[in-house]
């Protein structure tokens, strides 16, 4: 089994990083100062994770399971290629383009929070080994994926993609295509009206998160929750949410776009709704 993984951001790392504890990956990113970044938070990472006793692969095999590259059609030859790319939809649907002359048996994934996979599949000649694998950050720890079948995508291919996931320890729950899918068709105006009451002085953020954990058993609060993801990736999804669905009731609350605007975009950057301390990502 080989995966390439296409983004070396957040989350492409994280997911870099959770199937070679298992295999060999490709990390392609045209930024060569992302890929030493990400190099760098998955040596970290590693290392934290070995001293949890959360892993029993030693960090040298580890990361010299790890090709780095900044050619696309490298990374498109695994057996399972997955773009990590931001919420964007023309972004993605470009390098879903330069993904579609990938070797005929790579199943083509596409790693997306909110972008419908029929929206990605205009890319793609052979849409049949094209599906949507939105994973979790971080990858390393969540290991359940919503595995999303557009109008077009292989039932073989979905088998395939589930055989892979489970080579690596992964578990997928199967779910139809559409705005947001499962998780952030929920999620997401979660977050937007959890920011909408801090916004407004009914609870402070804390407050509005312990609703959640300490009454509601959850392991996070949903702005917590959004510090982890990234604001500006919450602001990108409800965004992607009001084009594809067409509701203007998923416009990103003011206070998300101000912190955000402010640099606070939460524990990548340090601070968000909460600080953070300093490699808190």
């Amino acid at each position: 089994m080989s995966v390439g993984v296409v983004g070396a951001g957040q989350i492409g790392r994280t997911v870099a990083h959770a199937f070679a504890e298992h295999g060999p990956v490709v990390l392609m990113d045209r930024d060569p100062d992302a890929l030493g970044q990400a190099m760098a938070a998955i040596r970290r990472a590693h290392l934290a994770r070995l001293l949890r006793k959360a892993t029993t692969v030693p960090g040298d095999v580890l990361t010299g399971r790890i090709t780095t590259t900044g050619d696309l059609h490298r990374a498109a030859t695994a057996d399972l290629v997955v773009e990590n790319v931001t919420e964007d939809a023309e972004l993605k649907l470009a390098v879903h383009r330069g993904l579609a002359a990938a070797p005929p048996g790579t199943v083509i994934a596409a790693n997306t929070s909110v972008i419908p996979i029929s929206f990605l599949a205009k890319a793609h000649e052979d849409a049949g080994r094209l599906l949507g694998l939105h994973f979790m950050i971080p990858a390393t720890e969540i290991r359940t994926v919503e595995l999303i079948t557009g109008p077009a995508t292989a039932q073989a291919t979905a088998e395939r993609a589930t055989r892979i996931l489970d080579e690596a320890g992964f578990a997928a729950v199967a779910v139809g295509d559409g705005p947001g899918f499962v998780a952030n068709r929920v999620l997401m105006p979660m977050v937007n009206d959890a920011a909408a009451l801090v916004r407004t002085g009914v609870a402070a953020p804390a407050d509005v998160d312990a609703v959640f954990t300490a009454c509601n058993g959850h392991r996070l609060g949903p702005l917590a929750t959004a510090d982890l993801i990234g604001l500006d990736t919450v602001v990108h999804s409800l965004r992607m949410l009001v084009r594809f669905t067409g509701e203007e009731r998923f416009q990103p609350d003011p206070l998300l776009l101000r912190l955000v605007g402010e640099g606070r975009s939460g524990r990548k950057a340090g601070r968000g709704f909460f600080s953070y301390g300093t490699g808190a990502a």
